[in-house]
């Protein structure tokens, strides 16, 4: 064998030991990469959440500041345009525009509370016993929220209004009862789904109650779906309640909401548009940050369920 030759020999255990280190420092370096890009939280998710954050500390705390008055009129200038004094303008009678976007705030999430209130407890508990009994029980439950799904939902709720008259609690518990046969339908695919699994029939197999199976085994793995199920409800409800004071079926004008300011600034859009835009923002943007927060959940959900399903295969597989 030649020099060269023995020196090439020589010296290729020492370039494939360097080429292996590198490649596992390369390695290294991008685990160490992936673990820190999955430790950062994502920007839309923070985004929307803070916008969410806002709008509700600004709905809570704002009114207790000493010369909180969305019904207080600035004669002195009225219609003004947005400028210091007045961040978001004031309307026609100099009403500030900013102070009433935060009243109707509050109006608008009292009502999606009690919206989510009535349709998660209404539509958990029919969901709960559609989906254990089943049979003639679960036909039955089946035949009321069909039916209910199919009335006018926004006319019955402007007849009722006229009647009784316009308030939070009639105008949240019924667009909550509207979303008790969603909720059901929720709470019902997952209670079916579980009832096949092997813990609740291991449950039932050594004799444990029926309510007992309901509380430990089964209302834990419903909450979170049904918890994000409620971003959508909690939308429906807001935007329920500003297309209800936008038609004149909402709370009583002067009494300050996101559709009622929208509805008393369309008649001056060429000239005051700040009057209906400033609260039609802030209702696009949190109805937009709730729905990207409950897909959000969902897809985190799903994405939490498969890799489960994987390592639970994955198991199995080694054990066998």
């Amino acid at each position: 064998m030649s020099t060269a030759e023995t020196v090439r020999s020589a010296e290729s255990p020492v370039v494939a030991a360097g080429t292996t280190a590198s490649s596992d420092g390369r390695a290294d370096r991008a685990d160490r990469a992936t673990r820190v890009a999955r430790r950062r939280p994502p920007v839309g998710p923070v985004a929307a959440s803070a916008w969410l954050a806002v709008v509700a500390l600004a709905a809570l705390l704002l009114p207790l500041l000493p010369g909180f008055d969305p019904l207080h009129g600035d004669f002195a200038h009225p219609a003004a345009a947005p400028g210091p004094g007045h961040w978001l303008g004031t309307d026609g009678s100099g009403r500030d525009i900013l102070q009433r976007t935060v009243a109707g705030a509050r109006a608008s999430f009292a009502v999606a509370a009690l919206t989510v209130l009535v349709g998660l407890l209404g539509g958990g508990v029919l969901g709960l016993a559609a989906g254990w009994f089943r049979g003639p029980v679960d036909r039955a439950i089946g035949f009321a929220t069909d039916l209910l799904m199919s009335v006018p939902s926004l006319i019955l709720v402007m007849i009722v209004v006229s009647i009784r008259g316009p308030g939070l609690t009639v105008i949240g518990t019924l667009i909550g009862l509207f979303t008790v046969p969603h909720f059901t339908r929720v709470v019902r695919a997952v209670v079916l789904s579980l009832t096949e699994r092997g813990f609740v029939q291991a449950a039932r197999m050594i004799g444990t109650a029926p309510l007992r199976i309901l509380r430990r085994e089964i209302v834990p793995h419903v909450a979170p779906v049904a918890l994000t199920f409620a971003f959508t409800a909690t939308t429906v409800a807001i935007v329920a309640e500003g297309s209800l004071s936008f038609l004149g079926f909402g709370l009583r004008p002067p009494e300050p909401s996101w559709g009622g300011i929208i509805a008393e600034g369309r008649t001056t859009l060429g000239s005051a548009p700040w009057i209906s835009l400033a609260p039609a923002a802030v209702l696009c943007l949190t109805v937009l940050a709730l729905n990207y927060l409950g897909e959000h959940l969902r897809s985190g959900g799903s994405a939490a369920a498969k890799v489960s399903r994987t390592k639970a295969a994955a198991t199995k597989g080694a054990r066998g």
